[in-house]
């Protein structure tokens, strides 16, 4: 993730104590020293909706193979050992799962940090007080659109109503909740409305995605947006951040999956606000980009264990056979590979000189584009210009390195 909110505005929240640490980038097995990573718990694969960008390509159906009540505990009694700074549930729709308030029950009994990615349709006045009494840190409900366009990105009429109302419940009841927007072309001129929402509702945390080539979101990585309207969205969210910041308005905003992002900040900042720039660089630099493998782990509900939530095509153990903690101190191949990835990038990667920063961007994009994991991530908006100068040290590219425009 980045955030926004940290760069331009050097406002502090929790995450940013994960991102933004001056080791976080030197991490191996998890965000700082003495942590584990950030865990995606994928709890059920059964889903009320239908989205058209779901990584699971889940569904209203029972999928076998769920882990059990007594499997899930001596999961989360792993993850509090390992240290794990944070615990984002997600599905399917984690409301789903018949046992989901016993699981947060444990989850609170055991000191673990919650945070609940949901579509908020199932969300009543009764759950958002139960979130607040099992200790969730954060809800995070998704918004594709406005109206018709929500409805039609979730498969479903009426899901923007219910999500907003499910938004309206836990502000209602002292729930720290926040908004989930997918960025492709289904959606794009509904970004302004969304940031009026987030305004009106007094929304106070956004998270705006880039869109992953994984699951049903595979088939419309032709729908993703391109290089010009990536960077007006950007420029959109930055000058709306700066806007609230400076009407003393609480809003914590990031985006997530594209780890441009932040080189795209610090460049907007040279032009725009020159004196915030050199911050922004220092923070950026901590960061180290893309730790799928690293900081961020996923999951699923049968317990196999995969780089990031979106690689579900990868599996490097499962936690009915062996803790995950062990699963994830170990260098099986794949893990492996992404703690040494900058000598395994090609084409525009392997050449770019922000590749400490970006750390080789999102590799599931890369693989659905091109079919090697290696390539590069064909969603990076920069152009050859911005990426064969940066401001950090001069670095020899990699054996086999393609050129700027491979």
């Amino acid at each position: 993730m980045n955030s926004l909110t940290k760069l331009f505005c050097e406002t502090e929240y929790f995450g940013d104590s994960i991102r933004y640490t001056e080791d976080a980038h030197a991490q191996r097995h998890g965000t700082t020293a003495g942590h584990g990573p950030v865990v995606v718990w994928n709890i059920t694969r059964t889903c009320n909706l239908h989205c058209i960008h779901c990584y699971s390509d889940s569904d209203s159906v029972h999928y076998a193979g769920e882990l059990t009540t007594e499997e899930a505990v001596a999961f989360l009694q792993d993850l509090a050992g390992f240290h794990v700074p944070a615990l984002l549930i997600s599905g399917g729709e984690p409301l789903m799962r018949r046992d989901f308030f016993d699981l947060l029950a444990e989850a609170q009994r055991l000191g673990l940090r919650v945070t609940i990615s949901t579509n908020g349709t199932l969300i009543t006045p009764d759950v958002a007080k139960k979130f607040q009494q099992y200790g969730v840190s954060y809800v995070g409900i998704s918004l594709d659109g406005i109206g018709e366009v929500n409805d039609y990105f979730r498969g479903q009429p009426g899901a923007f109503e219910r999500a907003l109302r499910g938004i309206r419940n836990c502000v209602d009841a002292g729930q720290r909740a926040g908004l989930r927007f997918t960025l492709n072309r289904h959606n794009y001129e509904s970004l302004p409305g969304i940031l009026d929402v987030i305004e009106k509702e007094h929304i106070d945390r956004a998270c705006f995605y880039h869109l992953a080539y994984s699951g049903r979101g595979r088939g419309i990585m032709g729908d993703d947006l391109g290089r010009a309207e990536t960077r007006a969205a950007l420029d959109l969210l930055i000058r709306r951040t700066i806007d609230w910041h400076e009407r003393g308005m609480t809003k914590e905003i990031l985006t997530v999956d594209n780890h441009a992002d932040p080189i795209y900040a610090y460049l907007w900042a040279k032009e725009h606000m020159p004196e915030r720039a050199p911050r922004i660089l220092e923070l950026v630099r901590r960061n180290g980009g893309n730790r799928s493998g690293i900081a961020i782990a996923d999951v699923d509900f049968t317990g196999n264990v995969h780089p990031d939530q979106f690689s579900m095509n990868h599996t490097v153990g499962n936690i009915r056979e062996k803790p995950f903690s062990e699963i994830w101190r170990s260098d099986v191949p794949l893990l492996a590979d992404l703690r040494r990835r900058k000598e395994l990038l090609h084409g525009r990667c392997a050449t770019c000189q922000w590749l400490p920063v970006c750390n080789g961007n999102l590799r599931v994009r890369a693989e659905a584009a091109t079919g090697d994991y290696w390539a590069s991530d064909p969603a990076c908006y920069l152009t050859d210009e911005e990426i064969a100068s940066s401001p950090l040290a001069p670095r020899q590219p990699a054996a086999g390195a393609g050129v700027a425009g491979d």
